[in-house]
Order: structure tokens, then C-alpha cells, then sequence
């Protein structure tokens, strides 16, 4: 008797996303139409369907798309937002947040990886989403208020510059932690400045490096 194996379509990562405790239809449908084959390596586009960690270039991986579809479900978007990603990758969690809010910003630290990824989205077709090269603590004052803030690496506090480029009552997510064993957090900005409002998931990430990070390793814009 034979066994089925993997399903090898978006699919299986929307019932990863139900079985993580997502509802929000609109994300689902997103995960179901993005497709993440798109936005990992090819050596490993066979497994792009799993729901797991893709390794990418700079010692990095791509983020488990059950956990990408919690930590995005936690912002509560409903379309008409203006995002700030910090930590492009390939682009997946980019390609879907630009299919749920209206303008996307993201800030990336290694050129080789944003440029992968600009040429990612634009073979899908995703044209509201700003790529820049730099340090993702300072976020992006030129685009700022934004609506919705999504930090992908971890640190054990929320960096002020994001903070401050956060509008009254936006949401932002981030994994707490010094890396390699978080609790990814949401936050409301209020007029008293940020506040917490509830743990999303325990996950593992890699460190957020920058000004107001740990001190990076190599110079930021440098691709070796």
C-alpha cells in the first residue's frame, strides 16, 4: 500500500496557517495565491510547500510560513494600511503583505538579497512594495507614519526609531529575545508610547543587527 506524500501546493501551507490558529481569510487566501515556490532558492523549490525553514544566502532562512502567517495575522490588516517590513529575505512574507495592506516598505541589510527579491516580486507581478538596502533599527523615516510595523529578527527590545515611526494606535510584531529563542510580541503605539498587548508565538530567529541592535558583524550595504 502506498502513502501520499507531501502536498506539494500552496495549499498545505493554508491548512498550516489554520492549524497555527489563523481565521483571517483574506491572509489564508493570499497564502493560498502567492506562490512561495517563487521566492526560494531553486535547489529547493521542490520543498517550497513545506512548512518549514528554507535555508537562503548570507548563513539566513527563510521564516516558517506558519509562523509568517501568525506573526502577519497579529497586525490585523485590513487593506488600506501602509506596512514596514524589517528583513526582506526572498520577498514571500513582502509578497503577502502587499496583497493585504496598501503600501509596503522594506527595509533589507544585504544587497544581494534585495535585489533577489525585487527581481522576485516583480516576476510576480507585485508592484506596491519599496525595497531599501540599510539598517532595518532605523527603519524608514522618508515613508513613515506607518500603519503596521513586522520586525523578523530578534532583539530584546523594540528599537525606538520604529516607535517613533509608528502612528498612534498602528501595531507592530517582533520576536523578543537575543536570539535563537523568542517570544514574538505585539505592541500597540498609544500616546503614552508603546504598549503591549499580547504574546503571538514562542519561535526561533536569527539577530537584528543595526544601530539599534547588536553591533553587525560586516558593514551594512556590504554584500561579502
Amino acid at each position: 500500500m502506498t502513502h501520499p506524500g507531501p502536498d506539494p501546493t500552496p495549499e498545505a501551507l493554508v491548512r498550516a496557517a489554520r492549524a497555527a490558529g489563523v481565521t483571517d481569510e483574506r491572509l489564508l487566501h493570499a497564502m493560498r495565491v502567492v506562490p512561495r515556490s517563487a521566492f526560494v532558492p531553486a535547489s529547493h523549490r521542490a520543498s517550497a510547500y513545506t512548512d518549514a525553514p528554507i535555508p537562503i544566502s548570507h548563513s539566513q532562512v527563510t521564516t516558517q510560513p506558519s509562523l509568517v502567517a501568525m506573526m502577519i495575522d497579529a497586525l490585523g490588516l485590513t487593506g488600506s494600511e501602509r506596512v514596514l517590513e524589517i528583513g526582506t529575505g526572498y520577498g514571500f512574507q513582502t509578497a503577502l503583505l502587499a496583497r493585504l495592506a496598501t503600501y509596503v516598505v522594506s527595509v533589507e541589510r544585504w544587497p544581494d538579497m534585495a535585489e533577489e527579491a525585487r527581481v522576485n516580486l516583480a516576476d510576480e507581478g507585485v508592484q506596491n512594495v519599496e525595497i531599501v538596502v540599510g539598517d532595518g533599527t532605523l527603519g524608514m523615516a522618508a515613508r513613515a507614519p506607518y500603519d503596521a510595523v513586522i520586525v523578523c529578527a530578534a532583539f530584546p527590545q523594540v528599537p525606538p526609531p520604529l516607535v517613533g515611526q509608528l502612528r498612534i494606535g498602528g501595531r507592530l510584531v517582533q520576536p523578543i529575545g537575543p536570539g535563537g529563542q523568542e517570544e514574538v510580541e505585539l505592541y500597540e503605539r498609544t500616546a503614552h508610547g508603546l504598549e503591549h498587548r499580547g504574546n503571538v508565538v514562542r519561535a526561533r530567529f536569527v539577530r537584528l543587527f543595526g544601530a539599534y541592535g547588536y553591533p553587525p558583524r560586516t558593514p551594512f550595504g556590504d554584500a561579502g
